[in-house]
């Protein structure tokens, strides 16, 4: 490998990392901030509607923004959005504001639609460059990130330290990061591969009619919603609906969280033994065991269990269904935009809407709703069968 690939996956790997340490920070300081602000399960739905907002902008405008100026540029502006809102959610918690904290978590949410969605065809394109899999460890730098996140959450708050100034810290060191590691991004990846105005684009119809990428598109969805529904709720629902006290609601999120990151960087061994679909299969029933364990069971020891089930199944799910979605001799680029975009919608747009369901019933009753979602997603894995690289990508570690 050159040195400029090693270099290039380094930077791209410590980039990816930046917004799992962002969002687990904040997520771990979910109660604090709920309490500061005052806030009802409802209303904190509301405040991640943000979040919702901003996504929805940011993976929808990916793909031509990608197209005109290339992934680099996308993914510098989109993280510099993810470190600067940490500011922004921080001085809302902080003065108590709950449209300053909504307003945070829409450039949050814009900065990581747009960015990992350029991340992830750079992922690939380092995939088909290389012949040798590379996007489960770029997603198990994320998990990662979120397992620092959560670690240092978790001493934050069992010192009740200041969450403004917690995620002002956050957000100065993860510009030092982004501003360490941009360069080695190549320019001008995309430009040509997701082209606006020709059918190859991800709006396009040909990508619509294909059943094998929307078959993809559904599984990402689903094990995006799994992972995402633990990210936005799971603290809450420790502490809320389990009788959790804070630290230890953080301690068994950052338990989730190195769940996702042994199964990510052990996920490269796994599916060269067992094959790509029966992994994911078997990620997607994990996924809705754990999620239905969390919901129904009552001791706290069995739901800290079902918790690290929840993560393992969770994993895997994305970053597999991304890298089928870019086996394709044409249009890799255009399809892995199409997919990612349907996964970072369920991710950052989906758990916002639980919120509602949850004030209706309980937050524990809504995980009933990934939970069905993910054994959807269990039965349809068979018409996402590769059709070029399985052996050539899957069989090198």
């Amino acid at each position: 490998m050159s040195m400029s690939i090693a270099r290039h996956k380094t930077a791209l790997c410590v980039l990816f990392l930046i917004p799992g340490v962002s969002i687990s920070s904040w997520v771990t300081r979910t109660p604090a901030i709920r309490d500061g602000l005052g806030a009802s399960t409802s209303q904190m739905g509301l405040v991640l509607f943000g979040l919702s907002l901003g996504a929805m902008v940011g993976i929808l405008a990916s793909g031509p923004l990608v197209s005109r100026f290339g992934t680099k540029p996308v993914i510098g502006t989109g993280v510099a959005f993810v470190v600067l809102s940490m500011l922004v959610i921080g001085l809302g918690s902080a003065l108590s504001v709950l449209p300053l904290v909504m307003g945070g978590l829409a450039v949050f949410g814009l900065g990581m639609g747009a960015s990992e969605v350029a991340m992830n065809i750079e992922g690939a394109e380092i995939e088909a460059r290389t012949g040798r899999p590379f996007l489960m460890a770029m997603h198990g730098m994320f998990s990662l990130g979120t397992v620092i996140g959560a670690a240092a959450g978790v001493v934050f708050t069992s010192v009740d330290f200041s969450v403004a100034l917690h995620l002002s810290i956050v957000s100065s060191v993860g510009l030092l990061a982004l501003f360490s590691n941009l360069r080695a991004i190549p320019a001008g990846t995309g430009l040509s591969r997701v082209p606006t105005n020709e059918p190859s684009s991800i709006e396009a119809a040909p990508l619509w009619r294909d059943t094998r990428l929307l078959g993809i598109g559904f599984v990402v969805l689903a094990l995006a919603l799994a992972e995402g529904t633990a990210n936005d709720w799971l603290p809450l629902i420790l502490v809320d609906e389990h009788g959790f006290d804070q630290s230890l609601g953080s301690m068994v999120y950052a338990t989730f969280a190195l769940s996702m990151t042994i199964g990510r960087f052990c996920g490269g061994f796994i599916v060269g033994i067992l094959g790509r679909l029966k992994v994911l299969t078997a990620s997607a029933m994990f996924a809705a065991l754990g999620l239905a364990l969390v919901s129904v069971l009552e001791n706290q020891v069995a739901a800290g269990a079902a918790v690290v089930l929840w993560g393992l199944g969770a994993s895997l799910g994305f970053p597999l269904a991304i890298s089928l979605a870019g086996d394709s001799e044409t249009n890799s680029a255009a399809r892995v935009s199409f997919a990612s975009t349907l996964g970072y919608i369920a991710f950052l747009v989906g758990p916002p809407a639980l919120g509602f369901l949850g004030d209706a019933f309980s937050l524990r009753g809504a995980l009933l709703v990934p939970m069905a979602v993910a054994i959807g997603a269990a039965f349809l894995i068979p018409v996402t069968q590769s059709r070029t690289r399985e052996a050539r990508v899957f069989s090198t570690h």
